[in-house]
């Protein structure tokens, strides 16, 4: 399946074949140790009867209500009024809110905020569902609130709604078993991911462990338990390996922290330190699963349909073939990576554009040189996928009797 990027393709051609018995030893004792080492690891990694670590700054409970109405002027505490005709130009504006409480302890009643008007903060307007932070305090009290953001539960459910309906009418059975291996993927990285690294693991073995664990689960489900999908996760599980060893190379050598805006805040809730350069290369990994998986799968798809198309390939025509399959698909996938992440990372190439360096301590700075290394470590590791997976393919498609890969269909069609 494909996590991260919105071009798939059609590797179905009828239900595939069982493998000869041959290439199904072959197979399994190239893929059980890294199956076994996988659970195993998650077995290892996992936090067993330990709680998740609180959070050190108090965010408050979230809260829902309804703006009734929104008025702009001078920043002025309860019972203060306005001395004067005007406002200093020089005083910034405050937003005036009446809120009528939908939730939590003040559920029903109005509460009024003052919110300073920053270029930071979301322009809220009377009608806007909020969400608030609940201090704990008197609930009638304007000051126990704190007004955060939007509420954005519906459209999202729509949007999820339309993607899932988009999918199944497009791929059917298959795109429901997509479906699924989507939600067990986010399942493993809530259920195991997240805790591990909470919890003190290092974040680039378990996201190896976790990566391992979704590509198993994602390409059987959503692909079938077959050869060539056997053959895909072992191209898969190589550069992936390649893309963790890079990364972590080229981060060390260029003395990459992981400390942005959002690790820098995740430490300050945790209260102590984390692996910050872990997590970094935690996410190169996780992030380039999704493009390894489509370039894996058609690689092996097209050799198994050259070896179907014509029995006589030996591996190495088969391996040329399939490579020059692989390039036209390569350029594609890379592309999708390196946007990805430069939309990403888009808001910290702007900041950066006005900060008014040099060309080179633009590219040199933590945020952007963190960038450049997650997406050329990723891109090697999917240029490396296309030969890697080409001729495991080749090799252990030249090894099937010609009859185990017919498909059902074919071999149904071909006795009519």
């Amino acid at each position: 399946m494909n996590h991260g990027h919105g071009h798939g393709h059609g590797h179905a051609h009828g239900p595939a074949a069982p493998a000869s018995k041959r290439v199904r030893t072959l197979l399994i004792w190239l893929l059980a140790p890294l199956a076994v080492a996988t659970v195993a690891g998650m077995i290892v990694l996992y936090p067993w009867g330990k709680s998740l670590p609180s959070s050190a700054v108090q965010q408050g409970t979230p809260v829902e209500a309804t703006i009734a109405t929104a008025a702009s002027g001078p920043c002025l505490q309860p019972g203060q009024v306005q001395v004067g005709a005007q406002p200093s130009p020089d005083d910034k504006p405050c937003l005036t809110v009446d809120l009528r409480m939908t939730d939590g302890p003040a559920s029903g009643k109005t509460v009024r905020l003052t919110v300073p008007i920053e270029p930071s903060t979301p322009r809220f307007t009377a009608g806007d569902d909020v969400v608030l932070a609940y201090n704990g305090g008197n609930a009638l009290d304007a000051e126990s609130f704190q007004l955060v953001d939007f509420q954005r539960g519906t459209p999202l459910v729509v949007l999820a709604a339309l993607f899932a309906a988009a999918v199944l009418v497009l791929g059917r059975w298959q795109g429901l078993a997509a479906l699924v291996a989507l939600g067990l993927s986010f399942v493993v990285i809530v259920l195991f991911v997240l805790p591990s690294i909470l919890a003190g693991e290092n974040p680039l073995v378990v996201a190896i462990a976790g990566a391992g664990a979704i590509m198993f689960v994602a390409l059987y489900l959503t692909h079938g338990l077959s050869a060539r999908t056997s053959v895909a996760v072992l191209g898969t599980l190589v550069s992936l390996a390649l893309i963790g060893v890079l990364s972590a190379i080229f981060s060390a050598a260029a003395a990459l922290t992981g400390l942005d805006d959002s690790t820098t805040t995740l430490i300050g809730s945790l209260g102590h330190g984390i692996d910050a350069r872990g997590l970094l290369l935690a996410g190169v990994v996780i992030g380039a699963l999704g493009v390894l998986d489509d370039v894996t799968i058609t690689q092996t798809s097209a050799v198994w349909e050259l070896r179907r198309a014509n029995p006589s390939l030996g591996w190495r025509e088969l391996y040329r073939s399939g490579l020059r399959i692989g390039r036209d698909h390569v350029g594609s996938a890379v592309n999708t990576l390196v946007m990805a992440y430069a939309g990403a990372a888009l808001p910290v190439m702007l900041y950066s554009a006005i900060s008014g360096v040099g060309l080179g301590a633009l590219l040199g700075s933590e945020d952007i040189a963190s960038e450049i290394i997650r997406t050329l470590a990723g891109s090697v590791g999917i240029v490396a996928a296309v030969p890697v997976t080409t001729v495991l393919a080749a090799l252990i498609a030249s090894r099937e009797p010609v009859h185990h890969l017919m498909s059902t269909t074919d071999l149904a069609e071909s006795h009519q």
